[in-house]
């Protein structure tokens, strides 16, 4: 058994409607500590949805979202944020003609100081903070890549998917998140970008002991590889939970996901 016997996150219940559309259909599901849990599914099986609606952006129609023995259902993105939940996104959200280093600080505006007498009037201050910003920054990009680390104030589309890809992870745990989203990390790379990539998330894994980690992916490689656990989605509705070969062997998962009809 991996992590804490309490789960961080637990999920009851949770339903959303567009029109006639039942996106979510009482979905149930839990997280613990440190735990990387796969969610996999085919495409429109809900796998995004559930992620948006986890993070603020769409509002549960039903159900509960429990986060560190919290109520989160229905908070703001920003409040749910601040708890600690961050995420990527499928497609990438990065401004490529800012550096590296201005990408990594868009995700950490809870950590900075807003106050404008601060920020143009206690100059050495500002340069403190603005300092040791660099070095957060730089000690987190070192994690997945050296030489990325190098150019941290390089623009950002000067660089290949990967290593996008690589930022944008940076970008949502520069704010010292407990539970990272991550949203099908993959999409767009070679088999050895994903290769390397996945080797990142373990390596994160492994430097940040609190951190939890959910995955949306496609290949089934990635999820056999670096999940603990996984959830399989198929029109809404949560149709198998277990381990990878757990999942791999449910005949379910085959018809649905694999598309073995046997």
């Amino acid at each position: 058994m991996t992590g804490t016997v309490t789960p961080v996150l637990e999920i009851e219940g949770l339903a959303k409607h567009f029109g006639g559309l039942v996106a979510l259909d009482g979905i149930d599901l839990s997280v613990r500590q440190n735990e990387i849990l796969g969610l996999i599914g085919p495409n429109g099986s809900g796998k995004t949805t559930l992620f948006n609606v986890l993070t603020g952006i769409y509002l549960a129609d039903a159900g509960r979202i429990v986060f560190n023995d919290d109520d989160i259902t229905n908070n703001t993105a920003q409040a749910i944020y601040d708890r600690g939940i961050t995420r990527t996104f499928q497609r990438s959200r990065l401004c490529l003609d800012l550096s590296i280093f201005d990408n990594i600080m868009v995700g950490n505006h809870k950590r900075l100081n807003p106050d404008l007498w601060f920020n143009l009037m206690r100059r050495q201050r500002f340069r403190e903070e603005y300092e040791k910003n660099v070095v957060e920054a730089e000690l987190l990009v070192r994690t997945f890549d050296a030489p990325l680390a190098d150019r941290l104030f390089d623009a950002v589309g000067t660089f290949p998917m990967i290593d996008r890809r690589r930022i944008e992870i940076c970008r949502a745990l520069i704010s010292q998140p407990t539970m990272l989203l991550l949203d099908e990390p993959s999409a767009g790379m070679t088999d050895d970008e994903t290769t390397e990539l996945m080797a990142d998330i373990l390596e994160v894994k492994q430097r940040f002991s609190d951190l939890t980690i959910i995955i949306i992916e496609h290949e089934m490689g990635v999820i056999e590889r670096i999940t603990d656990h996984c959830v399989v989605l198929n029109f809404g509705q949560k149709i198998a939970e277990g381990s990878y070969q757990d999942i791999a062997a449910d005949p379910l998962v085959q018809e649905a996901y694999l598309g073995i009809d046997e």
